[in-house]
């Protein structure tokens, strides 16, 4: 039987206060389009009370020592340690993934926690030789301030803790606004939090719409960086009003993630790759795969593999230990995926499993499609070069170890990429010129781990990136330090004999 919620009604969590909202949208578990809470579609007031509370905090937390500031999360990850299964179940009731891959996310949360609570006695700055006489040269980071940081719906609290863990341990206070189709795992961590002994405002979570609650977090003044996980579209318009401001943004966005297999691949091996890397999650993950590059001497063999393979797939409602598939989050999420259906057949590709939304036994109240393959793609293809978001693969054949790696850059992301091989040479080729910030050898495009930068080039993102040490650069600044116990001015550069 699911875990229960003990309230009908989510509330925002501003400066360390439950406060209730007045408008109201229901939350649905997309498995059986039942109305789980209730989440408060917050106002731009919301917001600017949160922003007040954590710029209040933020001033104090920065001058807690980061060891202690690190103590808090250990107690976190104790948290969610000891909740990992209840934390899972709400998973996936509000988001519809498979109960397994429900407690792997609840893990990363776990595993980041402990990870950059150790950064708490890291944080490290660089000293350097001077090149004055009697003078001391440094650097060292600083809080930015005030973080706003907009996570999305389908990894509700991986994405959350990437973000919002390292931000804390750096001496800042945040705002978070969760996706409104997922805001149970933010009412949850907020608990956490305050239990934690967070002081009061350094967590703060509003909920509500993009359009009113995450624009007024990204126009606000004292906001000073937006981390934002999301759609291309949305991140432009983020980047494009942060760049007014001269406020720093951090973006994730879209993936159209390859695995190549080439002519000297263990077939069997690849196949559970693709699969894992393009139905877990219903294949809505970034880095979920949506292009095969296949060579085209075992593309055949690699055809029927997966059909196989695909045909023994379980969907269904995620809570049940045996479902290997979930169902999609909306509606809306089914109508797009519908949509490139269609847009792939009358490009020509040929369609051989699957394409159709699920409606049988145990189905018809949710938000179900059936995995799919296409073959005979061409690179060129809408459905080989577009994001759809749902569990549909493209088979593109080619016939050299260059042409797939030319077909895997010709997207305009650069995410996460795979290749199945046994050739070293390939290997290290591969890793090299695979334009993409994630790269997997014999593996599918899934399964990024904590201490390591998450993030892509080109379209995928702006630079930085979440997660490893690197997703501290977002939360912090550089600052320079000169000592000089000399006695007297002492001008660098022309001083210097």
């Amino acid at each position: 039987m699911a875990v229960q919620l003990e309230t009908e009604k989510l509330a925002n969590f501003i400066n360390g206060e439950w406060v209730e909202g007045s408008v109201f949208s229901s939350v649905v578990n997309p498995a059986t389009g039942e109305a789980i809470v209730q989440v408060p579609l917050s106002s731009e007031r919301n917001v600017d009370e949160a922003v007040a509370a954590a710029k209040k905090a933020q001033k104090e937390w920065a001058l807690v020592p980061a060891p202690q500031r690190a103590e808090v999360l250990y107690r976190v990850g104790y948290l969610l340690k000891e909740r990992k299964e209840r934390l899972s179940q709400f998973l996936t009731q509000e988001n519809g993934k498979v109960i397994e891959e429900a407690r792997g996310e609840v893990q990363e949360g776990i595993d980041m926690a402990f990870y950059m609570a150790g950064e708490g006695r890291r944080l490290f700055g660089q000293t350097t030789p001077a090149e004055l006489k009697d003078k001391f040269a440094m650097s060292q980071r600083a809080p930015v301030g005030v973080v706003g940081i907009i996570t999305p719906w389908n990894f509700p609290i991986a994405i959350a803790t990437w973000k919002s863990f390292p931000a804390i341990v750096a001496g800042n206070a945040v705002v978070w606004k969760p996706a409104t189709e997922t805001p149970i795992m933010a009412y949850e961590l907020a608990k956490i939090f305050e239990e934690a002994g967070l002081p009061k405002g350094v967590i703060n979570v509003v909920y509500g719409s993009g359009r009113t609650a995450g624009n007024a977090m990204v126009e606000h003044p004292d906001i000073r960086v937006i981390s934002f996980t999301g759609s291309n579209d949305v991140g432009r318009n983020i980047a494009a009003a942060c760049g007014r401001q001269l406020k720093k943004v951090s973006l994730e966005m879209g993936g159209k993630n390859a695995v190549i297999v080439m002519d000297d691949a263990d077939l069997d091996l690849a196949v559970e790759g693709i699969l894992w890397s393009a139905f877990g999650t219903s294949g809505q993950r970034c880095t979920a795969c949506s292009r095969v590059i296949v060579h085209e001497k075992v593309k055949g063999a690699l055809e029927e593999h997966l059909r196989s393979a695909m045909e023994k797939l379980t969907i269904g409602n995620g809570l049940d230990e045996s479902i290997r598939v979930g169902p999609i989050i909306n509606q809306a999420g089914l109508e797009k995926i519908k949509s490139y259906i269609e847009i792939g057949k009358n490009e020509g590709a040929k369609l051989l499993e699957g394409g159709y939304e699920l409606t049988g036994a145990g189905l018809k109240k949710g938000n179900y499609f059936s995995p799919t393959l296409f073959t005979d793609v061409n690179s060129e293809m809408r459905i080989a070069q577009e994001e759809i978001f749902g569990p549909v693969v493209s088979l593109i054949p080619v016939k050299s170890f260059e042409e797939a790696i030319e077909v895997n850059n010709s997207v305009e992301y650069g995410l996460s990429s795979s290749i199945y091989t046994n050739d070293i040479n390939r290997v290290f080729k591969a890793q090299r010129d695979l334009d993409t910030g994630i790269v997997y050898v014999n593996a599918g495009t899934t399964g990024a781990e904590i201490h390591l930068p998450f993030g892509g080039t080109k379209g995928t993102g702006n630079g930085h990136r979440d997660s490893g040490i690197q997703a501290l650069d977002v939360f912090t600044e550089w600052k320079a330090v000169y000592v000089d116990y000399s006695g007297k001015l002492q001008r660098a550069q022309i001083d210097v004999e």
